[in-house]
């Protein structure tokens, strides 16, 4: 576990620096400059960074996926925003799918004054949260557990969708682009991703305005299927424009 701290750490200072040093990372995290080579190796073979004279330099591909407990604390205030704001669009009576992610998890959090809901999710996380809840009829998925992220996936995750048809998805990506769409990192929750698409009346995308003009690797939908985006007020005005000129509705929280 302190391992995967350090590891967490390192990667999210390469994503705000670009680079780290060995000097410094000894220093911060009081350990022996062989403990910090081995972890920058450890790094190195999953292709998170590239190791240089003294350090190492971010190598961030389209693939990678920041782990959830890095995502988790990221812009945590527009986070909970979006989820107020996701949450103020469901009705009570609703049938509704919820997406796995640090996002969407805060909508779980703003639901607990709705009534008569059923809830779809393939997320350990969102189903914790609201398995107490007696106004709410909860329907796990299925399929092999994801671990890193408490999400389901497999074939199990995705056949669940062919059964039920929601009124609304509410969608999480890793990036989201005007001309790529929504994409995701991993191509199993993409697969997942697409069943619950399917499935919707109305698809809202909820992401915070750090995933916008973002490619991941898999795509999951162009945003011309998405109805309505929700998102946080540091959106880019320009790109809002452009967006509602694709006859899609933003709602910034």
């Amino acid at each position: 576990m302190i391992s995967d701290f350090r590891h967490t750490t390192i990667i999210e200072k390469l994503e705000t620096h670009g680079s780290v040093s060995v000097a410094d990372l000894v220093r911060e995290f009081n350990v022996s400059e062989m403990t910090i080579r081995r972890d920058l190796a450890i790094l190195e073979s999953r292709g998170l960074l590239r190791r240089v004279h003294g350090g190492a330099t971010s190598q961030r591909g389209r693939s990678y996926e920041p782990p959830f407990i890095s995502r988790a604390g990221e812009n945590l205030d527009a986070k909970r925003r979006i989820g107020e704001a996701a949450a103020a669009l469901v009705q009570n009576g609703d049938s509704i799918t919820l997406d796995v992610g640090s996002t969407t998890l805060e909508i779980a959090r703003s639901l607990h004054a709705k009534q008569d809901l059923t809830v779809i999710t393939p997320s350990l996380r969102i189903a914790n949260e609201l398995c107490d809840h007696p106004g709410i009829r909860l329907i796990l998925t299925g399929g092999i557990l994801r671990s890193s992220e408490y999400s389901m996936i497999g074939h199990l995750a995705e056949r669940i969708f062919d059964d039920f048809f929601v009124d609304k998805l509410f969608l999480g990506a890793g990036a989201v682009d005007v001309k790529a769409g929504v994409s995701e990192f991993n191509i199993e929750d993409t697969l997942v991703k697409r069943a619950m698409v399917r499935s919707a009346k109305k698809v809202f995308l909820a992401a915070d305005s750090s995933k916008f003009r973002q490619v991941a690797l898999t795509s999951i939908v162009p945003l011309a299927k998405v109805h309505t985006i929700i998102s946080d007020s540091d959106l880019d005005p320009h790109l809002v424009t452009q967006i509602r000129k694709e006859g899609i509705e933003i709602i910034l929280a």
